[in-house]
């Protein structure tokens, strides 16, 4: 990995590190809409054929059988079963706390206003496939939803060699809670759960990761149907002052970079001597690691080492950067949170790896990238619900905001609005 001071970094070379692996998304722009274009129109026929043109398969069922869906869960290893088990019962509690509650309050008096909690009610998860099988995946984008209270969730998959999914998939979407998976990915099973095909139903909201093509996909339909945000290949910052472990650092490096060639990696730190060690760690590590020619490329595209003078500097990249992962390897860890503005997930100290989010914490792993941490946050029970307001007026009430509402809207020249507190004033008195 290369090795810079953030001092003496040109302006491009900065940019394009915070750029990282961003791919503009006119560069598949005209081919997603076409797919986009092609599902709308020819339905289950262009899913069927572009799983063929794209995944290599006849496709002979869109949806997985219903029964062959329900025994899943029965024909798995023992151990990853358990695995699995646990890893919801942990996601499961942590989602739950994230449940807000209904609440009203007397604004004025006579006047009550609060905010109810309504589920959305359809949803589709997207889960990844390719390089690896995502059961992780599958339980961080159903269990919210289900703990929200949606009524039906779908989820829709990149078929393998033979047009199946793996029974390991359906078992974590049937433990999870899914009603349906469906052996379609891409772009066009973006768009065949945002506007509906002869099988596979019309969602309200698509959430999950994808590759370009998948996110490019989500960013169009968005406004005919919601979408959780942007998330691309993935990432990691790790801010680590003299104290850290090299060896810890340079395997979280190498875990993030395992993910995808575009997965950008980052250490920010005080220390030449960690630096140069954890780079050299890496050197001698990468030639035994199972996904090595993925590790290499993507610390060759967007790894990087970075020098500051002082943790200071380092808050302040890291906040610019707003990385997916953040972890946080210093003497006193909870310090440099209190500064910390924007950034997807944080891991504190040395012995809280990103792999403990991504499986067994509970905090979710479907997170913002490529900088989009500084305007969102991660999937949570909160994206599967609805805050309708809802209000009551008294006949005091009514009094008590006759001379400010028929004011404001006689001023904006909304007269009926006027009106229809003077109607039901004259009614009262």
């Amino acid at each position: 990995m290369k090795i810079s001071k953030l001092k003496q970094m040109k302006k491009e070379n900065r940019d394009k590190l915070l750029g990282r692996s961003q791919i503009g998304a006119e560069v598949v722009l005209d081919t997603v809409s076409k797919i986009i274009g092609d599902v709308r129109h020819d339905k289950d026929h262009a899913l069927i054929s572009f799983c063929e043109k794209f995944d290599g398969v006849k496709l002979e069922n869109i949806q997985v059988p219903h029964d062959k869906f329900e025994k899943s869960t029965s024909q798995v290893d023992g151990t990853l079963l358990d695995a699995l088990t646990s890893a919801t019962e942990n996601i499961q509690k942590f989602h739950q706390a994230q449940l807000p509650p209904e609440w009203i309050c007397n604004v004025t008096e006579g006047v009550s206003a609060g905010q109810i909690i309504r589920p959305v009610e359809t949803v589709g998860c997207y889960i990844p496939g390719g390089r690896a099988v995502y059961l992780s995946t599958i339980l961080m984008t159903i269990i919210p939803a289900r703990i929200a209270g949606v009524s039906r969730i779908i989820c829709c998959t990149p078929p393998d060699e033979n047009g199946q999914v793996k029974k390991e998939t359906l078992a974590a979407a049937r433990l999870a809670g899914a009603d349906e998976v469906y052996a379609v990915g891409g772009a066009q099973a973006v768009a065949a759960m945002a506007y509906g095909t002869e099988t596979i139903p019309q969602v309200d909201k698509i959430v999950g990761p994808g590759n370009i093509y998948v996110t490019t996909a989500k960013k169009l339909v968005y406004g005919d149907v919601d979408i959780d945000f942007p998330a691309g290949p993935s990432e990691v910052l790790i801010i680590a002052d003299a104290t850290a472990n090299p060896e810890y650092i340079a395997i979280d490096l190498m875990a993030q970079a395992e993910h995808d060639p575009d997965a950008a990696c980052v250490l920010v730190t005080t220390s030449q001597e960690l630096a140069e060690s954890v780079n050299n760690i890496i050197k001698d590590e990468v030639e035994s690691a199972s996904r090595k020619e993925i590790i290499k490329e993507s610390l060759e595209k967007f790894g990087q080492i970075i020098l500051v003078n002082n943790l200071t500097e380092a808050v302040e990249f890291s906040n610019q950067y707003a990385p997916e992962h953040l972890i946080i390897m210093t003497s006193e860890p909870e310090q440099i949170l209190e500064n910390i503005t924007s950034a997807g997930s944080i891991f504190l100290g040395e012995l809280t790896p990103v792999a403990a989010g991504d499986y067994g914490s509970g905090t979710n792993h479907v997170l913002p990238t490529s900088g989009c941490a500084r305007f969102y946050g991660g999937l949570s029970t909160e994206s599967f619900l609805k805050k309708p307001t809802v209000q009551r007026l008294t006949e005091e009430g009514l009094k008590n905001l006759e001379k400010m509402v028929i004011t404001l809207a006689e001023y904006e020249g909304l007269y009926s609005h006027a009106e229809s507190f003077r109607k039901r004033l004259k009614d009262i008195k």
